[in-house]
């Protein structure tokens, strides 16, 4: 039988069959009751063959924050292809018609994705735009150094779902700030808080938050688990603040736990000021993990929608081979209050590959170090230094909430 690629009209029992088939490790019950809440029915794509469906492919609109602003993005979920399925391209049409699909749409000139495996998704133009750590820090290591103010800020217990729309108003306000982070809209505000699954959830306690407060204003939230079993701990799920004072004292309170012996953080920004704040720079024991995965969809826009560091005009050819209307050469040019992107015919100043200006998009990590590397061309002498300090950005990338 023939594959066919179309929408999805059929019921999400028969999406959680084919996921936990694809994905070979099923979801507990509270994760696809999570997982159903944001799902958008109308954006799900699947292969069938036969009236089975054999892969899918799901999209978020979310609304991303980009350097100096924030742009309609595609979130892209819940892919999947059948054991029985692979290596007969149906991801490859799959993705292929996903992202046609919101070209023509028109609103979101970017896709993202977070990857079960990272080898997969470049060959269809995604390129990695943001990392995180996990670390593990010992009660013994604890200790920070002095931060100004940090006593006067007062950390309670509240519960997580009275504070929800609280503690998720702060969160909006400071992702507007942080490249990589989108917006929490209703369906996402109660995913963050029924999704925060620890590692390990046998002898796990209910999600628990704590809030910074100064003068009887809200500067600052935690949401955590903690887990009693042959070595207890502290699992972080989130922390947000508004001044290095309550973000301070928020991760004094969760780094020094009754009866715990460690403080785990699944996701954390590489330039988040705990790391700084350690008297111990080895406490943390980070491992570095690839995060959020950016792929331009529409490069004109995508390059007219943020700012840039300083005043930037280049002639880039991009190199798309899956999505052939970016493929050409764009001129670039702009600065700090906006930028405008146009096609031309005249002589390209770099070449680079569409999944490359994917990777640097968010400002990290730098297209200087990506030609070192070999992976930009440069034709006019200084051209990729330039264009490298304009795409860079005083914040680094970090996605918050995986999808």
């Amino acid at each position: 039988m023939a594959i066919e690629i179309g929408q999805f009209t059929g019921s999400w029992e028969e999406l959680v069959e084919l996921l936990d088939v694809a994905f070979s490790a099923p979801w507990s019950e509270e994760q696809y009751t999570a997982e159903r809440l944001v799902w958008e029915r109308e954006r799900s794509i699947v292969a069938s063959e036969d009236g089975q469906l054999v892969g899918h492919t799901g999209t978020f609109s979310h609304l991303m924050t980009v350097p100096g602003g924030q742009l309609p993005v595609a979130g892209v979920t819940m892919v999947g292809v059948r054991a029985t399925h692979r290596r007969r391209g149906i991801l490859r049409d799959l993705m292929r018609r996903q992202l046609t699909d919101v070209h023509e749409a028109g609103r979101e000139p970017l896709a993202a994705l977070t990857a079960s495996e990272p080898v997969i998704y470049p060959r269809f133009g995604y390129g990695l735009a943001a990392v995180y750590q996990e670390i593990a820090v010992p009660k013994a290591s604890r200790g920070l150094r002095p931060v100004a103010g940090i006593d006067d800020v007062r950390i309670r217990y509240v519960d997580a779902r009275e504070y929800l729309h609280r503690c998720a108003d702060l969160r909006n306000k400071l992702a507007a700030e942080r490249p990589g982070h989108f917006v929490h809209d209703e369906r996402w505000r109660e995913y963050a808080i029924s999704n925060t699954v620890t590692i390990d959830t046998d002898n796990a306690s209910k999600l628990r938050c704590v809030v910074a407060e100064r003068d009887g204003e809200l500067t600052g939230f935690a949401y955590y688990r903690t887990k009693r079993a042959d070595k207890g701990y502290v699992d972080v799920q989130r922390v947000h603040a508004v001044d290095i004072a309550s973000h301070a004292a928020l991760w004094r309170y969760l780094l020094e736990p009754d009866l715990l012996s460690e403080t785990h953080c699944e996701m954390l920004a590489l330039d988040d000021p705990l790391l700084d704040l350690l008297l111990d720079p080895r406490a943390p024991n980070p491992v570095t993990r690839d995060g959020l995965w950016i792929r331009p969809v529409d490069v004109r826009r995508a390059l007219a929608g943020r700012t840039y560091a300083q005043d930037i005009d280049v002639v880039l050819e991009v190199v798309d081979e899956f999505l052939p209307w970016n493929a050409g050469r764009w001129h670039l040019s702009g600065g700090p209050d906006g930028a405008s992107c146009e096609s031309v015919s005249r002589d390209a100043d770099l070449t680079l590959d569409v999944r490359d200006l994917g990777a640097v998009y968010l400002g990290r990590p730098s297209l200087a170090r990506l030609g070192r590397a070999g992976l930009v061309t440069e034709h006019r002498a200084g051209a990729l230094a330039a264009t490298s300090e304009a795409f860079s950005t005083s914040r680094l990338p970090f996605l918050d909430t995986g999808f």
